[in-house]
């Protein structure tokens, strides 16, 4: 994809499609809902077209770009096509890749032999959606990374990161965001709270100042509780002017380069 609908990044690549559910994240995944419209099975995992693939080299002007957005960039189902998806990534350091992974445990057998302490333009995140899955930040933290960051996305529950304080710091970017999803059906949503929110972001400023902080979205739920015109809750202009300290969107800074900032 071209251009992304994300926030926080430009563009999509998918390397490859399908995934199995592996948490409670996983509950209303989107890609789930739209394979199913097509007709086409979720949990079948295929590689892409090359004309998909290898899209990247052709993109000159630099972007963030994020894989795989409809699968895992580390499932065990893709290892044969893993190398190929580096040899894009290798030869295209004028983007920043973003791969965030619900399965940080297969990292360090997965990284390419010229790894060595990371990549400059590779960004590796991990999702936490609940305070049990923390342990995917431990995971993480001991994987050598340029820059290290954490999706609480969708956020369904409130999480204490009190005593998360050391490990905090060896991450440099946190997304939050609510779920979204429909009224009826098999893709719904869960609720999130405001004060989910405003606690992570709260313990990240105490613990670990240097870490960026993107408020995504709200999510369906709280779009409800604001009459929000976006469902998803992401407008961030609507969001309550009580809730200001809230409407952060930042990218992550290294090596003394200054990140974007968006204010409202």
């Amino acid at each position: 994809m071209i251009k992304s609908q994300i926030q926080w990044t430009d563009a999509t690549v998918n390397f490859w499609t399908g995934c199995m559910k592996v948490s409670c994240g996983c509950k209303f995944c989107y890609m789930y809902r739209d394979k199913e419209r097509y007709g086409k099975s979720p949990t079948d995992v295929q590689r892409t077209s090359d004309g998909t693939f290898y899209a990247a080299l052709k993109w000159k002007d630099p972007r963030k770009i994020f894989t795989c957005s409809w699968s895992d960039f580390f499932i065990d189902q893709a290892d044969a096509w893993r190398a190929d998806a580096y040899h894009v990534i290798r030869q295209t350091p004028q983007h920043q890749w973003q791969i965030l992974t619900k399965r940080p445990e297969r990292i360090s057998q997965s990284l390419p032999p010229d790894w060595g302490d990371g990549w400059d333009h590779v960004w590796l995140g991990v999702s936490v959606e609940t305070q049990d899955y923390l342990h995917r930040m431990v995971t993480l933290s001991e994987i050598p990374a340029k820059i290290r960051f954490i999706s609480f996305e969708p956020l369904l529950g409130p999480i204490d990161l009190s005593g998360s304080a050391e490990l905090l710091k060896n991450f440099h970017w946190a997304i939050i965001g609510g779920e979204s999803g429909n009224e009826n059906g098999k893709y719904r949503y869960r609720p999130c709270e405001i004060e989910w929110i405003e606690q992570i972001i709260a313990d990240i400023q105490r613990y670990a100042p240097h870490c960026k902080i993107f408020v995504k979205q709200l999510g369906t739920y709280l779009h409800h509780q604001y009459d929000l015109s976006d469902r998803h809750g992401g407008e961030m202009s609507e969001w309550p002017t009580t809730h200001d300290h809230i409407k952060m969107r930042e990218f992550p800074v290294r090596q003394g380069i200054l990140s974007d900032i968006i204010n409202c």
